[in-house]
């Protein structure tokens, strides 16, 4: 096990890489006890070793399926607000270009689902930042985030970006970015559910009249 000290502070934002793709912060701190215990030998790390060892004879037994899911395609997926939810290479790529003419590795990471597209490090300052990007049409239109991207937004607000690439269809050309748009007062859009049965079914099992 390494023995190398974390030189930080409580509430400061740190890196670890190999473990998260952006910044975090250090929340709490907890001394090591006698043997690398947390709270001693009695702490947390003697713990989880009891645990390690109970794992030890554990045996595989008979796997039981307990549901089934079909996952369908959205049936909107063709309507204009939900195409405008899926990630264009084409309007990445001129962020993408913005970033790296300012000296910054950027990455495309909008695959995983982390809720933003891409990341953005400048080597210079250690700063790593997540960038969703926007695309629209024309110059004026309505941006759309997803419930993932508002609910990372609102929880990174000190490093969460957003770039928005307007005339998509003629010229597209990136408007200045916006540095936490998790302060916004974003419209909720809602949509009643409804339920559907086929006439067939309905009428396969239904018990028959009573004569008048």
């Amino acid at each position: 096990m390494s023995t190398e000290r974390l030189a930080a502070k409580v509430g400061q934002r740190i890196y670890l890489p190999g473990h998260f793709d952006v910044p975090v912060v250090l929340e709490e701190a907890r001394p090591l006890g006698t043997g690398g215990a947390a709270g001693g030998v009695g702490g947390t790390g003697e713990r989880r070793r009891r645990e390690l060892e109970q794992q030890k004879s554990l045996t595989l037994q008979r796997v039981e399926r307990l549901t089934s899911v079909l996952v369908l395609p959205h049936p909107e997926r063709e309507a204009p607000d939900v195409q405008r939810l899926r990630a264009n290479a084409e309007t990445e790529a001129v962020a993408m270009e913005y970033e790296r003419a300012q000296g910054r590795q950027v990455e495309d990471v909008h695959e995983r689902n982390l809720g933003y597209d891409l990341t953005s490090m400048d080597p210079r300052r250690g700063e790593l930042k997540p960038i969703e990007v926007k695309g629209i049409g024309g110059a004026e239109d309505a941006v759309i985030v997803t419930p993932n991207e508002r609910r990372v937004a609102e929880d990174w607000r000190d490093c969460y970006w957003q770039y928005v690439v307007t005339d998509c269809d003629t010229d597209p050309r990136l408007q200045p970015p916006i540095k936490d748009p998790g302060r916004f007062g974003w419209n909720m859009v809602s949509k009643v559910a409804h339920y559907y049965l086929s006439v067939a079914a309905l009428t396969a099992q239904a018990p028959p009249e009573a004569n008048p």
